[in-house]
């Protein structure tokens, strides 16, 4: 889980709160042992014995995101390559609490973007092998996301115009203007994780083990997510990334790598702007970077 600065949280969320939910809905983990995890902008995560974790929004614009991933991470989990937080157990607005909530499946690991992978280039093709799995045709009832889930190339103008305050400023401009110049996904929307980043990616004994927080979990474009080829291989990785995700529905044209990488640029600019208080984020932003103009 990603944190970020909590000035606007709207939901204190603690122990014996948790405790009583789970006393109220799900008596028979009630006695478990619990601690918080991670305290962020959107939720607060605990872990609930050894192998469960609780995921609680924080704030009311993020209770749809868990709502989002009850109804779509069950299905998945089921043919997903990876692990994924799939919900084992549901929970409802109850005891003064406002919103939905669940119990997961604990997933053991650290930050992709923290540790190292034992064999990158196997680890590139589970990856590529996980967004195949994962990037079939989406139900016309798919969660909406209007930030992820079309064209990235009307997704930035917001960021463009603060680019100026980067030191690569005036080159993330001109090479923007290079990547967005390219055709739409021309299928169907595909099911895709929305935020895919190395923050985002389990890692444990060098293998990944969990991709983890599917908030942003919608109908769109698939190259949204392997954007993350950029933040997680160097160049040769990242072709054994780009034909593993294409072994699925629909093969990775150049079209399809071009807008992934205006999406890694679009999200470089993201990370770079709006994680000064979240060292994780911006050193993703700043080797996206990196990768991107060099």
């Amino acid at each position: 889980m990603v944190t970020r600065n909590m000035a606007t949280a709207k939901v204190d969320v603690d122990e014996n709160l948790v405790r009583s939910l789970l006393a109220d809905q799900h008596p028979d983990l009630a006695d478990l042992p619990i601690h918080v995890l991670a305290n962020g902008w959107d939720n607060v995560m605990f872990r609930l014995g050894d192998e469960l974790t609780v995921r609680l929004p924080r704030r009311e614009m993020s209770a749809c995101l868990v709502e989002h991933e009850q109804a779509v991470l069950p299905g998945l989990a089921e043919v997903l390559p990876i692990p994924i937080p799939a919900p084992v157990r549901f929970g409802r607005p109850a005891l003064g609490y406002p919103s939905s909530w669940s119990v997961n499946p604990w997933i053991p690991g650290t930050f992709a973007a923290t540790t190292p992978l034992a064999d990158p280039t196997r680890e590139a093709r589970r990856l590529g092998e996980f967004l195949a799995a994962l990037h079939v045709t989406a139900p016309t009832d798919a969660p909406p996301n209007p930030h992820r889930g079309h064209f990235v190339g009307d997704n930035t103008v917001r960021n463009l115009d603060r680019a100026s305050r980067i030191d690569d400023g005036d080159r993330i401009l001109e090479r923007w203007h290079e990547l967005v110049d390219v055709e739409p996904w021309p299928h169907a929307p595909t099911w895709i994780h929305g935020d895919l980043h190395g923050a985002n990616v389990l890692v444990d004994a060098g293998e990944i083990s969990g991709v983890i927080d599917f908030g942003d979990v919608c109908a769109g474009d698939p190259a949204t997510d392997l954007s993350v080829a950029w933040s997680m291989f160097d160049v040769d990785d990242r072709d054994v990334f780009r034909a593993a995700a294409g072994t699925g529905a629909h093969e990775i044209d150049d079209a399809t790598w071009q807008r992934a990488e205006a999406w890694a640029l679009h999200f470089a600019l993201v990370y770079t702007l709006h994680s000064a208080d979240d060292p994780t984020m911006r050193a993703i932003g700043e080797r996206l970077r990196t990768v991107l103009l060099a």
